[in-house]
């Protein structure tokens, strides 16, 4: 899904020719910028709706594209082949991207402060730390395979303990009983969950060693050269629409239930339950997509006990000190 926005449209020179000294002074013609999303439309993104439906991009002189993200996109490959200028993604692919196959990427800002994935399970059969996965069924996404190998390795647990089995975002075999426990976002299966008559609990693996950030922003060093300026007024806008976003979680979502969120499956209530869990996991002391020294430094340690070697320079800092 596309969604461009601000797109002008100019007087052609004739009619223009004799009106021309009664009208303003044209402006300038906005930047062109691309963003790629990490999912599909959900509350996970509802501070960029915000800012392309308030017009915050436009103001900031940018003519952005939004492409949605789904199961079949890897944001980092969107970005290398110059279909987008910037991708949310995560500090583990990312970095392995860097060390593994010399991609030439940065880091610019973090959107998650704690990673919202986590191991959701029932209720009535809790898990509630790494210790209590030993011998139990997890589904995890593989991509998110290494989120869990990374918490077991920092809390003394051998993966060959744990039975790890691919998981399709769907909470129907927990629900069933198929499986003991899933990866997804803390944010939002509960509440699906929830609708299916039972009862969740999670923990997340940030909150065990884990402690990496998420959706994080990243570009590559060729377009953070090229584009600096539209750069930092992206996320100078972005954050403007998160922190409306934030003022009242439940205000925005009913306003998208016919426009972004159409034809997802999900209900606005389940929307409003995403967008209002998410706001402790995001909100930062210097605000939406910090990166602060001590965080950065978590990310790193935390990375390096699955043996990826993240180091201080692949965090770009600098943009978000002009915002």
């Amino acid at each position: 899904m596309r969604v461009s926005l601000s797109r002008r449209s100019f007087l052609s020179a004739a009619a223009a020719t004799s009106a021309l000294p009664m009208l303003p002074r044209m402006a300038r013609a906005a930047s062109p910028l691309t963003m790629q999303a990490a999912w599909i439309n959900d509350a996970e993104f509802a501070g960029y709706f915000l800012a392309m439906d308030q017009g915050y991009y436009a103001a900031e002189g940018l003519d952005l594209t939004y492409l949605s993200g789904g199961p079949d996109v890897i944001p980092e490959s969107t970005i290398v082949a110059g279909r987008a200028d910037l991708a949310l993604t995560t500090p583990d692919t990312t970095v392995k991207a860097i060390t593994d196959q010399g991609a030439k990427f940065k880091i610019i800002g973090a959107q998650y402060q704690k990673n919202p994935i986590g191991i959701v399970s029932l209720k009535k059969a809790p898990i509630t730390s790494p210790a209590e996965m030993v011998g139990k069924t997890i589904a995890v996404p593989p991509v998110n395979t290494i989120s869990v190998e990374a918490v077991l390795a920092a809390n003394g647990i051998d993966r060959a303990s744990v039975n790890i089995v691919p998981y399709a975002y769907d909470p129907t075999p927990l629900i069933k009983g198929e499986i003991d426990a899933s990866l997804d976002f803390t944010t939002n299966v509960p509440y699906s969950i929830a609708q299916a008559g039972e009862e969740a609990t999670s923990f997340l693996l940030y909150d065990f060693g884990y402690t990496i950030y998420n959706d994080t922003v990243v570009v590559t060093e060729d377009v953070l050269a090229a584009k600096r300026k539209e750069l930092v007024a992206w996320l100078r806008a972005s954050r403007k629409g998160w922190d409306e976003n934030f003022i009242d979680p439940a205000a925005w979502p009913p306003k998208w239930s016919e426009t972004h969120f159409a034809g997802t499956g999900r209900t606005i209530e389940n929307e409003v339950y995403f967008n209002t869990a998410q706001k402790p996991l995001m909100v930062a002391d210097g605000g939406i997509f910090a990166m602060s020294e001590e965080g950065i430094a978590a990310n790193i340690e935390a990375l390096s006990k699955v043996g990826i070697k993240a180091t201080r320079d692949m965090f770009d800092t600098t943009l978000l000190e002009e915002i």
